[in-house]
């Protein structure tokens, strides 16, 4: 298999940078894709593909249009707009779009290419890469890596063609302090060493870098200049530095929303991570002069906020459990695992605060937007699994609809927003002419049919239509291997 050549490979290879910026691959005309496994993921590859009399969303918040013609031509966008208007051109590949809605591909910011296997993770580049692209996603952050090398030569792999997937922005490892629990994560030992780790991983082909939850504000603000330094940007899943001194260090992202964030736990000790800080988010008064006041500061230092709800549901007693086609994905003892760790969440005390957390995170979200803050998306494939790639990107939309969005806000915010975080925007997140052709077909209209994200037939990435149903077909019941 493709994946096992990348991981035995990587020690080889890991060293070499990689050799364009992103802007530059973004630029750059797209190869066609080599991997031999490709051609039969792929419905459509014609140079010139007239959409006709769709519905366009087109991620940038606006209001839906009606009876529209999209034309791309070798992997762009060249003319968009009323189909009574448009011509096309002759020769063209027609689609005929009456009664669906074409989105841009989605630009998802917390993702990885790793999923819960019991005490650790296991690297599973080849299938996630595409299931995100089936699932609608054709541009991701990986949200801090464990396998790091493996994430870099798939991004190159993916960029020169020769896998298919989405077009990847990878995350270094882990930046964690002591007390790391974690047997597949480096500790941190001084701001030093967080310094050389981010600096040696930059020249590794690393694009980001993520702080960790026992990081301390010393070495987290040595990573944050280091990770300047070379042009890129920090995120953090934080504990032991709260969010109003990560913004304070000049911290660019936060992840989990407001989730993670230990401002308001009582007694909190300088760079110590808090235990039980899951009863004091359920405690926090959303309305209180503290909250208001924090949000302000990150809206006003311009520090972006990753909305996960995808993963903080699954610990929520009484939410849904993954959909069947999901689930069908998985080895059977990684799906059992799943199974029996939601149906536990009903009694178990430590999601027991969740029922409170999670509807309190959503209006968290919305007051954080409503304020002017820069709100992303991610779905993060980890905790007591049932994320799963392919469909969990859909199910982010859907929460943040439940959440108060619009559906042209919540798909701005799974698109522009993360392309605009990533420098990317002049070249994908929104559906215009001069962009590439990442384009999401949906079956049904997502504005008056909340089950019409599930029914995606199409996903296109520079152009090229890839079959959603068989890849997903493809890795039924093998989740968890590769």
């Amino acid at each position: 298999m493709r994946g096992f050549r990348i991981l035995a490979a990587a020690s080889a290879v890991a060293l070499l940078a990689l050799s364009a910026s992103a802007q530059d691959m973004d630029d750059a005309a797209a190869p066609p894709p080599t991997d031999p496994d490709a051609a039969k993921f792929i419905a459509y590859s014609q140079p010139v593909i007239a959409f006709t009399h769709a519905e366009i969303v087109d991620g940038t918040g606006a209001a839906p249009r009606y009876d529209q013609t999209l034309i791309v031509k070798d992997g762009r966008i060249v003319a968009l707009g009323a189909a009574s208007r448009i011509r096309i051109p002759h020769g063209a590949t027609i689609i005929d779009a009456h009664h669906k809605t074409l989105l841009p591909g989605f630009v998802m910011v917390h993702e990885h290419l790793f999923y819960p296997t019991g005490p650790i993770y296991a690297a599973l580049p080849v299938s996630f890469a595409r299931l995100y692209l089936a699932g609608g996603t054709t541009t991701a952050r990986t949200g801090g890596s464990l396998e790091p090398y493996a994430d870099i030569n798939l991004a190159n792999d993916i960029a020169n063609g020769r896998a298919i997937g989405p077009d990847l922005d990878v995350t270094g490892p882990y930046l964690n302090g002591e007390a790391n629990p974690f047997l597949q994560m480096h500790t941190l030992h001084g701001p030093d060493d967080a310094k050389k780790t981010v600096d040696f991983w930059a020249d590794a082909g690393a694009t980001s870098f993520k702080a960790y939850i026992n990081i301390t504000r010393a070495e987290l603000k040595a990573a944050i200049d280091a990770a300047h330094a070379h042009g890129m940007k920090i995120t953090g899943h934080l504990c032991s530095v709260t969010y109003r001194e990560a913004a304070d260090l000049g911290i660019d992202n936060l992840e989990h929303g407001f989730a993670v964030m230990t401002d308001f736990y009582p007694g909190k000790k300088p760079d110590v991570c808090p235990e039980h800080s899951q009863q004091a988010i359920a405690d926090v008064d959303i309305d209180s002069p503290g909250v208001k006041s924090l949000i302000a500061l990150l809206v006003n230092k311009h520090v972006a906020l990753t909305s996960t709800l995808t993963v903080l549901e699954t610990f929520t007693p009484g939410r849904p459990e993954a959909p069947e086609a999901a689930l069908q994905l998985l080895l059977p003892d990684l799906r059992k695992d799943y199974e029996t760790s939601w149906s536990n969440t009903a009694t178990n005390p430590r999601t027991k605060p969740y029922t409170v957390i999670l509807p309190k995170l959503m209006k968290l979200e919305k007051m954080f937007y409503d304020a002017g803050g820069t709100l992303l998306a991610g779905t993060d494939p980890t905790g007591f699994g049932g994320v799963i790639p392919g469909f969990a990107g859909k199910r982010e939309i859907e929460l943040l609809v439940e959440a108060g969005f619009t559906f042209p806000q919540a798909l701005k915010i799974v698109t522009l927003n993360g392309a605009v975080f990533l420098g990317r925007d002049h070249n994908v997140g929104s559906l215009a002419v001069g962009k590439r052709a990442d384009i999401v077909l949906i079956d049904g209209d997502p504005m008056r049919d909340a089950m019409a994200l599930e029914r995606m037939p199409y996903v296109f990435k520079n152009g090229i239509g890839y079959k959603s149903d068989t890849i997903f077909e493809t890795f039924r019941g093998k989740v968890g291997l590769y």
